[in-house]
C-alpha cells in the first residue's frame, strides 16, 4: 500500500466513525490500515488510532443513551473489536465489561440478555492475563452470582457435583486475583516508601553537609591560626636569643 493509499484508508475510517457507521465495512477498513511491514510506522499508527478511538468511544457512548439495548450492544461490540485490533487491551476489556453490565441490568425483562457464568469466567481470565486483577476478582464475583442464580442442580442427576466443581474453580480464580491485586498494592506501597526514604535521605545529607560545612571551615582556619601563632612564638624566642632588645618586632598578620 502506497502512502497516498494509506492516508486515504485512514481518512475513510475516520469518515466511517464520523458518520457513525459501526459495521463490518468499517472493521475491514481498520484491518487494511493495520497491514504494514514497517514496525515503527505501525506502532505510530496504532498509537494515533488508540487516542482517536478512545475519544470517539466516549462521545458515542454519551450519544446513545436513548437508543435500544440492542443498538447499544452492537456499538459497544464494534468498539471492543476495534480496540482488540489495535492492541488496546485495556479499552477492549473496559467496554466488554460495560456491555456485560448493561446486559445484566436489562436481563430482568429480556432473559436472552443474561450474562452466563462462563462468559464472566472467560472475562476474568482475560483480565488476569493482562494484569487487571481487581477487575478479574469482580468478574469472579459476578460469575458466582450468575451460577447461583441459574443453578437448577438436582442431586439425582449428578449436576450438583459439576455445580460444586465450578464454584470451587471460581473461588480459586478469585483468590488468585485478590492475591495478585494485594501483591501489586504492597509492591506499589513499598516502591513509594523507598522513594520517600530516598528523598528524605537526600535532604538529610544535604542538610548535614550544610551544617558541617561551617564547623569544618572554622576548624581549618583555627588550625592555621594556631600554626601561625606557634611560628610567631618560635621566631620571637629566636630573636630574643640572637638579636637582643633592638630586634625587629613582628605583629600577627591577621
Amino acid at each position: 500500500m502506497s502512502n497516498s493509499e494509506f492516508d486515504q484508508q485512514i481518512s475513510l475510517f475516520r469518515s466511517q466513525i464520523s458518520r457513525r457507521r459501526f459495521d463490518e465495512e468499517s472493521i475491514r477498513v481498520l484491518e487494511s490500515i493495520l497491514v504494514s511491514k514497517d514496525v515503527k510506522s505501525l506502532m505510530e499508527v496504532r498509537a494515533g488510532l488508540r487516542e482517536y478511538l478512545r475519544s470517539e468511544s466516549i462521545s458515542v457512548i454519551r450519544e446513545i443513551g436513548d437508543e435500544t439495548v440492542e443498538k447499544k450492544l452492537l456499538i459497544l461490540e464494534f468498539f471492543v473489536r476495534s480496540f482488540a485490533l489495535i492492541g488496546d487491551i485495556e479499552s477492549c476489556l473496559a467496554l466488554r465489561y460495560e456491555a456485560f453490565v448493561l446486559r445484566d441490568l436489562k436481563s430482568a425483562s429480556c432473559e436472552w440478555l443474561r450474562v452466563s457464568h462462563t462468559e464472566w469466567i472467560s472475562f476474568a481470565g482475560q483480565s488476569l492475563e493482562n494484569g487487571f486483577y481487581a477487575i478479574a476478582a469482580k468478574a469472579c464475583e459476578n460469575a458466582q452470582s450468575c451460577l447461583q442464580r441459574d443453578n437448577v442442580a438436582d442431586s439425582k442427576t449428578g449436576e450438583i457435583f459439576e455445580y460444586m466443581q465450578m464454584l470451587k474453580k471460581i473461588k480459586s480464580l478469585k483468590d488468585f486475583a485478590l492475591t495478585k491485586a494485594g501483591s501489586r498494592s504492597v509492591q506499589a506501597q513499598a516502591a513509594e516508601y523507598l522513594k520517600k526514604k530516598t528523598i528524605e535521605k537526600g535532604k538529610l545529607l544535604s542538610s548535614h553537609h550544610k551544617e558541617t560545612k561551617c564547623p569544618a571551615t572554622t576548624l581549618f582556619r583555627n588550625g592555621i591560626k594556631r600554626r601561625n601563632i606557634r611560628k610567631l612564638h618560635e621566631l620571637q624566642s629566636f630573636q630574643q636569643v640572637t638579636g637582643g632588645p633592638n630586634s625587629t618586632q613582628f605583629s600577627c598578620p591577621w
